[in-house]
């Protein structure tokens, strides 16, 4: 199953967690209105693809307490610090992005934060922290990793904790809920400055201990982030179709100035206005020419290969084929239009289509870890600029009384996935993302009929 969820104004974060089949595609249809006016002379599509799609892959593992079995060889002498890093940066990692969904989704379905729902949380967060503090490694070189680690995830934790309290509803509940939340993070502050993590000069300016932050979250994520290279694909195609294009009209042009001077004989005004004319139209339908048979020779082809390398070994451990372009609904399948649930308005709407069609060899992954975890950042700040600033008016009656609200103004895109894990069958997923000239205002899941 495919998670989405909103990043950082205009940013969609999509994950997967890629499993033991070895071969897996995916497509993301986003259904974008008409009236934006959308097409290739306005917003080509090598430029969407390159500043708005974002991929990044992480070894993932259904068995939390690995790395913590690792660090306990570690303490034996049986790990290098290499490994000991790595193992201890993915257990981290996961536990970020756990505790960083599982905050989101209590605020962002309110009607689900109930205090036993929150309490399970903050269960969850202080068993995973107090096994991670039971393994503190003696050596020097082991320590420093840890350090790290155990520092940001203290901040982390109070960081979401913090989160919560902010966006819980004011019920009943909230003071009481309020409280233990705070309590949590009094401790986890408390514990920082125990171990003098971070100095004072630090933590008086947010700016400073956020920066610092950030920096350690980058280190947590580099072990176990796989390295990629992205290669464009058809170079040597796109050349030779050049030089036959070329070769054709210039064969051409010879051809036809020959005939000029075999009709009209020696130099002239007349020949000289006609082979001006012929230059002319050669210039014309060049390029035009080239770029109809490119187009029509990478139809339904991908464009890009993208070849991932785990970060340890440096051995290829998995390879990507991507697609983009953009189409009319008319060209899809009924699957997916079936899951967009037309209507008339779609009849107008243009779909930027990304496919990809990945191979991966857990044989050659870290050991211990057979899955990965695939993050896709989708920034759709190039489409807000398509859309019309400024609001309009909304007149209401209410108490006899006429008022007029301003209304920013929004558009309403659909965006539909479909994936494939090996052999199973499709998995197609919808949601509504609600977007304005100044941010995504909603994403909301739509569930399927059956």
């Amino acid at each position: 199953m495919i998670s989405i969820e909103r990043k950082d104004g205009f940013s969609l974060k999509i994950s997967r967690i890629l499993r033991e089949a070895t071969e897996h595609r995916l497509d993301l249809y986003l259904f974008v209105p008409g009236e934006l006016g959308l097409n290739t002379q306005i917003m080509a599509e090598e430029e969407f693809y390159h500043s708005s799609i974002h991929v990044k892959r992480t070894y993932f593992s259904d068995q939390p307490y690995l790395p913590l079995v690792h660090s306990r060889l570690a303490r034996r002498d049986k790990l290098s610090s290499e490994q000991y890093r790595l193992s201890l940066s993915l257990y981290a990692y996961q536990y970020a992005v756990g505790l960083e969904h599982s905050c989101h989704h209590l605020y962002n379905k309110k009607e689900e934060a109930s205090p036993e729902s929150i309490a399970e949380v903050i269960a969850l967060a202080q068993d995973i922290l107090r096994r991670l503090r039971r393994n503190i490694p003696t050596d020097p070189d082991l320590l420093k990793y840890y350090i790290n680690i155990d520092n940001y995830l203290s901040w982390f934790t109070e960081q979401q904790l913090l989160s919560l309290v902010a966006h819980l509803p004011r019920n009943k509940d909230y003071k009481t809920t309020k409280s233990l939340l705070l309590d949590i993070c009094a401790v986890e502050r408390e514990y920082r400055e125990e171990k003098q993590y971070n100095s004072t000069h630090t933590t008086e300016a947010l700016s400073r201990i956020s920066n610092k932050m950030r920096l350690l979250r980058r280190l947590i994520e580099y072990p176990v982030t796989l390295k990629e290279k992205t290669n464009e694909l058809g170079g040597g195609e796109q050349r030779a179709l050049k030089a036959v294009v070329t070769a054709v009209i210039m064969t051409s042009m010879s051809l036809a100035i020959y005939e000029v001077r075999q009709t009209l004989g020696g130099i002239s005004l007349m020949v000289i206005l006609t082979l001006g004319f012929l230059y002319i139209v050669r210039e014309l339908f060049k390029d035009d020419l080239r770029n109809t048979l490119w187009r029509w020779l990478r139809k339904g082809r991908p464009k890009w290969r993208r070849q991932y390398f785990d970060v340890h070994s440096n051995q290829l451990v998995g390879r990507q084929l991507e697609w983009f372009d953009t189409r009319r609904p008319n060209k899809l399948s009924k699957e997916i239009l079936a899951a967009r649930q037309a209507n008339v308005t779609q009849r107008e709407e243009v779909v930027i289509h990304y496919g990809s069609h990945s191979r991966m060899l857990p044989t050659r992954f870290l050991s211990g870890y057979e899955q990965t975890r695939e993050l896709l950042q989708l920034d759709l700040s190039l489409l807000a600029r398509l859309m019309e600033k400024g609001s309009h008016h909304v007149y209401q009656l209410k108490d006899g009384q006429v008022s007029r609200q301003a209304v920013e103004k929004r558009y309403l895109m659909n965006l539909v996935t479909r994936e494939i894990q090996g052999d199973n069958p499709p998995i197609i997923q919808r949601w509504k993302v609600v977007m304005s000239r100044s941010k995504i205002v909603e994403i909301e899941e739509i569930p399927q009929k059956k």
